[in-house]
């Protein structure tokens, strides 16, 4: 099995992610970013979406970055408790898991694992890129040892789910974003327009997906309360969202992903207006070499399959 880093800011279809990536790959760690809840909240929901999953090894979870890389004192990032709940597992308000977070930092986690392991740990980024931008920083060698990181994050010229200009991942820290995109690493990024084009679940589709009556459907289920009522009203979509268990099905199975194309992309990092805009060079107005393979379209049937794989399999 391909060996992946997954990095997260565990709430809502974070979870979903992980228990795909655990279905799908030899997940190495888990590393934890500030991003959707409280920082302690969301270590405790990859703990607890770990222990639902029943994985058959050791999963180790190592606490990152709370706040982005240009964070000030006790400044900090803008959460989004009003999409995922208080908890951001839909106010389930689950149990502790017995497993505990490991002592070390994520960032020399990330380091140590991609050194012992060269050419073969791939990233499943489905957070602000925070803690991949500093371990690029604190060992630049390891660019050269990565094989790909698969980012959800950005928009490909389409409306932003925090600001109209940008997605969340990008835009609660734009800096870290834009040093991993620069870095020379193979990266394919999913967009926020693909996830509101093909992730959607509808009413019809989760009462699909509760008929199973597997624990995995019930997690679905119930960590989804919240986001369903949020997406009608704010964004105004019929459904559940699913940008981050898309990114790790097209990791997973790249044929999910049946339209893609190698772009220039930059971020917005000063913009009054756009900051974590992500610049997609369509057109190649710039003139400047592309550096990521941008999805454009998915085979939703086999999305939603794989969805319902994952979620039988969880008994």
């Amino acid at each position: 099995m391909r060996r992946v880093i997954i990095d997260t800011d565990t709430a809502g279809d974070d979870t979903i992610a992980l228990l795909t990536a655990l279905h799908h790959f030899k997940v190495e760690g888990v590393t934890i970013t500030g991003g959707n809840v409280d920082f302690d909240q969301e270590v405790e929901n990859a703990l607890y979406t770990i222990e639902v999953a029943k994985p058959a090894y050791d999963v180790p979870v190592y606490k990152g970055y709370e706040g982005p890389i240009l964070a000030i004192g006790n400044e900090s990032h803008r959460t989004v408790e009003d999409v995922h709940g208080e908890d951001g597992m839909g106010g389930s308000f689950f149990p502790k898991a017995k497993q505990r977070p490991e002592y070390g930092h994520a960032v020399d986690f990330i380091i140590d694992k991609v050194k012992e392991y060269p050419g073969e740990v791939s990233f499943l980024a489905i957070a602000p890129l925070t803690n991949i931008a500093m371990a690029i920083k604190k060992d630049p060698s390891i660019v050269r040892d990565i094989p790909h990181i698969y980012i959800m994050g950005g928009t490909n010229n389409t409306l932003g789910n925090i600001t109209p200009a940008a997605e969340y991942n990008f835009y609660v820290d734009p800096e870290a974003a834009r040093l991993v995109l620069h870095s020379g690493i193979p990266i394919t990024m999913v967009g926020w327009d693909m996830c509101t084009q093909y992730s959607i679940m509808d009413n019809a589709d989760h009462e699909e997906i509760k008929s199973l009556n597997t624990a995995g459907s019930q997690f679905f289920i119930d960590i989804n309360q919240v986001v369903m009522k949020f997406n009608k009203k704010v964004h105004r979509l019929n459904g559940t969202t699913h940008p981050d268990t898309l990114l790790v099905a097209v990791a997973a199975d790249e044929s999910i992903m049946t339209k893609s194309h190698e772009y220039y992309v930059d971020i917005e990092t000063k913009g009054e207006l756009t900051r974590g805009y992500s610049l997609v060079d369509v057109n190649n107005r710039l003139e400047q070499k592309p550096n990521v393979l941008v999805c454009e379209a998915i085979d939703r049937d086999k999305f939603k399959a794989d969805l319902l794989q994952v979620l039988t399999a969880i008994k």
